[in-house]
């Protein structure tokens, strides 16, 4: 990966991603009992609803892919590096108290947050998964589109 942005966006909304499917699944629920109420001679509209419902259910799968590629690339790196990328993005701890709790000086933890994006962003890759696949993969979600353009504005601020 050209830079950890992508690695760094996916561990940030997988805190949100069981919230959301589970939404996904009411939306369908909802489109579901709403099509009863439409009569046999409206084809067009039950197609709609049709459509509607496998556009959400596709959607729910790639979340809960993103979801389940989160997890196994945690799994996959050094138990230290999991542990920091889960405290800093999933769990939003403040840098200064995860790197406390897990005894290593401010400067070292820094050091080993960015060898551990790094090792995040390989075994994203590892699983198929580089700059471009996911960018295909995730163009229809704008919300993590945004997370992904609020990190790369962080990176422009800090070159």
């Amino acid at each position: 990966m050209k830079n950890n942005n992508w690695a760094k966006t996916i561990l940030y909304v997988h805190k949100y991603l069981e919230r959301i499917t589970e939404g996904i699944d009411k939306l369908v629920e909802r489109e579901a009992m709403n099509s009863y109420y439409f009569s046999s001679t409206r084809e067009n509209d039950v197609t709609k609803v049709a459509n509607k419902i496998i556009e959400l259910t596709e959607r729910k799968k790639r979340l809960i892919n993103i979801k389940v590629l989160t997890e196994n690339c945690l799994k996959s790196i050094d138990n230290l590096q999991a542990r920091i990328l889960i405290g800093k993005y999933i769990n939003e701890e403040p840098c200064e108290i995860l790197a406390q709790r897990l005894n290593l000086a401010e400067r070292t933890f820094f050091r080993k947050l960015k060898e551990a994006e790094e090792s995040f962003s390989k075994a994203l890759c590892r699983y198929g998964f580089n700059d471009e696949k996911i960018s295909s993969y995730l163009k229809g979600e704008s919300w993590i589109i945004d997370v992904y353009e609020n990190f790369l504005d962080e990176g422009k601020e800090l070159a």
